[in-house]
């Protein structure tokens, strides 16, 4: 019976990657039977190709290395400032019925209708990028916080009571780490939505000439099919890296949130 387990455990583990794999030979054989042209659709080897050589002659890398320090430089900000106040509004009444109305009017509008205005009045620099970075993550992160607090089972909170717990222990050792699941759940959209502000700003507002979103943008210009699927693929595999690194992260800090997966 162990054995079978582990068979099940070891093609469980397998069947992504197979499934990676099989969707690219497919996309390769299509292309070349079909004879598309790579303007159009290029075969995944010519992609490998690009990316390559966009690795050997650092364009990638350094671009790269630009786009998530303003990503990750934008989102401590966010993380810090909702958290935070997330926290407080579910803790405060008072300050839940000042905060609201402002959360309530500015979280339905499409933060990427912010970069004109930003534009305006930060310029195209690094200020301008990691400010809608941090705007953007901002909303989700805060309201998944103060969700959190305001969902803290009331019988947790009753029996600590019971006990003799003061209401700062309440706080610290039952409410906040009870609100745990939802606070990450936050991060994991403000970190999504993050990565997609920001390379929209650096395609929006290129002047800099830095930046995956500007890559993109320099690509497609010239029509460079390749390079932008190049692109495309670092940024998939950036992403999903860094939603791997925040599940170990959530696994680490508080493992009653682990994920239900086995592992």
């Amino acid at each position: 019976m162990s054995a079978a387990r582990g068979a099940t455990r070891l093609a469980e583990r397998a069947l992504p990657a197979l499934v990676i794999v099989f969707f690219v030979l497919a996309w390769e054989l299509v292309v070349r039977a079909r004879g598309i042209a790579p303007i159009y659709l290029p075969a995944p080897s010519a992609i490998a190709l690009y990316f390559g050589r966009m690795v050997a002659d650092g364009s990638l890398p350094a671009n790269l290395g630009v786009t998530v320090l303003r990503i990750f430089a934008g989102f401590a900000v966010a993380a810090l400032a909702g958290v935070g106040l997330g926290v407080l509004m579910g803790m405060s009444r008072l300050a839940a019925r000042i905060a609201d109305p402002w959360i309530a009017a500015l979280y339905p509008l499409p933060k990427i209708a912010l970069i004109p205005l930003l534009l305006i009045w930060l310029g195209t620099g690094e200020a301008y990028k990691i400010v809608i970075s941090a705007i953007t993550a901002f909303f989700p992160i805060v309201i998944s916080a103060y969700a959190g607090i305001r969902e803290v089972d009331r019988g947790l909170i009753k029996a600590a009571q019971d006990l003799g717990a003061s209401a700062r222990q309440i706080q610290l050792k039952v409410v906040i780490p009870a609100a745990i699941p939802s606070i990450f759940a936050g991060l994991h959209l403000g970190m999504g939505v993050t990565i997609i502000l920001v390379i929209a700003a650096e395609m929006i507002g290129g002047s800099s000439q830095s930046g995956m979103g500007y890559l993109l943008m320099q690509a497609g210009q010239v029509m460079e099919t390749e390079k932008v699927f190049a692109d495309l693929v670092a940024l998939a595999v950036f992403g999903a890296l860094v939603i791997k690194l925040q599940q170990w992260i959530d696994r680490k800090v508080a493992p009653w949130t682990a994920y239900r997966d086995g592992h």
